[in-house]
């Protein structure tokens, strides 16, 4: 994807920290406008073929983002209006090129191949602490109130097409009002002042969030020598901001007179941060793998897995280069394998690896995850099903991988009540109502069914589409007497009526907008 009303991923850090005054938010833009547009550009990217959302990435994108937004409340970037009214949401892309970019609203995205391409979680985090600053400092609603002559409808039209002009530059035209695919990239660029408040704020806010500031400077070197080689479409970032001589000594100047951030102890020990490359190696692979590379990519990942060592040593301690390589191989080898529809192969992998990171604790949860996935994927009942309690499981990846275990098991009893207490606390994860709906069917509890997909479509924002699901669930109810449960009836009437209202409100500002 481009990066209209957006930033591309990591822009060079500008000089020692405090050196740059904060520009001030001149922005005429509201926090509450501005999450609007941004969820008029999320509800089309959650109906995007390539919006992935894969719960182990997921969890693991969460487990770096969290400290970093903890870090920008903490230092006082991000205030409580924003905190309150922006989304804070990050979506994964099954894109392989190199990205990431910041929304209106505060919305980001992560291309897998971003993932599948950084070296650490640190470097990760040097990404994404730069995109968050961009929308804690009001950077887009900035840009938004220099191109005030646009109603809002139709920027988040515009985005929408630059975002779409990414992926097929020859379609752009019919996804963008106007044609102005060009123009919006040109308005909606950022100003170098803003990256450079952008790379100082992000810096700071990583760095606090215990993250190491290596990350930025090896995350430079990519892109210095991705530059070099001129860009070949696998780093749109370079398209729209170009590296320069200036922004890189910036960069450096910044990683070497930064003494508060250079003292700053990690947050990690160096035992923990090599296992912690161990596991980022694993997720690189998965990333690679969900980006779809094709089958001759898989295969290529299968034999390299075959070439790797028949035994690992324990990578309790800080494991050498080579380790953490033959640890992500042999991960994604067994994914590929199980992609090829090669699920002995993939066991095999899977076996191989168990032991080197059995010290590990999330490397070996990883691995449990994925050999339930290829379990599932062969059409079988995970052996490891009999022993789940699905009350324990916290993570989302544990919960919603156990559930479609113990569906498949025929317990969707068990299911339907762990996800009832999920859903009560995370109302916002459409996966998780979508498979309290399956739960709900194999019980033949119809109309708790219907609700749950209903309150799927909300979680993602397509509110006719919920209401038109709540109104399925009246019907029902009305034409099957029998069936009627009337405190579930009761919530459906509800929520009928708060979506009404949302959508009452959504056409009466869509008419101030235009």
């Amino acid at each position: 994807m481009a990066t209209a009303a957006s930033l591309s991923l990591a822009q060079a850090p500008g000089a020692a920290t405090g050196s740059l005054p904060s520009l001030g938010d001149n922005s005429e833009l509201s926090a509450a406008a501005e999450r609007r547009i941004g969820d008029r550009i999320a509800v089309s990217i959650y109906r995007d073929p390539d919006y992935l959302d894969d719960p182990v990435l997921g969890d693991y994108l969460q487990h770096i983002w969290q400290p970093l937004m903890a870090a920008a409340r903490a230092r006082g970037e991000l205030n409580a209006e924003l905190d309150e009214r922006f989304a804070w949401e990050v979506f994964l892309v099954r894109d392989r090129s190199v990205n990431a970019f910041a929304l209106p609203g505060g919305y980001f995205g992560v291309h897998l191949g971003l993932i599948g391409a950084v070296g650490s979680a640190d470097e990760l985090a040097a990404v994404l602490a730069h995109e968050l600053s961009h929308v804690t400092q009001r950077h887009i609603s900035r840009l938004m109130t220099q191109q005030n002559r646009q109603a809002p409808w139709m920027i988040a039209a515009m985005v929408l097409g630059a975002l779409a002009a990414s992926k097929n530059p020859n379609a752009a035209s019919a996804a963008i009002v106007g044609g102005q695919a060009v123009a919006v990239q040109n308005q909606l660029n950022f100003s170098r002042d803003m990256e450079r408040e952008a790379d100082r704020v992000g810096f700071g806010v990583m760095t606090d969030a215990g993250f190491a500031s290596r990350g930025v400077a090896s995350m430079f070197e990519k892109l210095q020598q991705a530059s070099q080689l001129n860009d070949n479409g696998s780093f749109p970032y370079l398209r729209s901001h170009p590296l320069t001589t200036e922004r890189i000594a910036e960069a450096q100047s910044r990683l070497q007179l930064d003494a508060r951030a250079s003292a700053k102890p990690s947050r990690q020990s160096e035992s923990d941060a090599g296992k912690a490359r161990v596991l980022h190696a694993m997720m690189a692979l998965r990333a690679r793998i969900l980006a779809g590379p094709g089958v001759d990519a898989l295969r290529a990942m299968v034999a390299e897995a075959q070439r790797r060592p028949t035994s690992l040593p324990l990578l309790e301690s800080p494991a050498t280069a080579a380790n953490i390589r033959d640890a992500g191989a042999l991960y994604g080898g067994a994914l590929a394998a199980a992609q090829l529809r090669d699920f002995a192969g993939a066991r095999t992998f899977l076996a191989r690896l168990k032991p080197a990171v059995a010290e590990i604790p999330p490397a070996s949860h990883a691995l449990d995850l994925l050999s339930i996935e290829i379990d599932l994927l062969a059409g079988m009942v995970p052996p490891s099903a009999s022993s789940f309690d699905m009350a324990k499981a916290t993570a989302r990846a544990d919960v919603l991988t156990q559930g479609r275990a113990l569906m498949a098991a025929r317990r969707a009893r068990e299911v339907s009540g762990r996800l009832q207490t999920w859903v009560a606390s995370h109302p916002k994860d459409a996966a998780a109502w979508q498979l309290l709906a399956a739960a709900y069917g194999n019980q033949n509890q119809t109309v708790r069914s219907i609700r749950a997909e209903a309150e799927s479509r909300a979680a993602q924002l397509d509110y006719a589409a919920a209401l038109d699901r709540l109104k399925a669930a009246q019907a029902f109810m009305r034409s099957n007497p029998a069936s009627a449960d009337y405190v579930e009836g009761s919530i459906i009437d509800s929520r009928a009526r708060q979506i009404e209202l949302v959508l009452k409100e959504q056409a009466l500002q869509d008419k101030v907008d235009r």
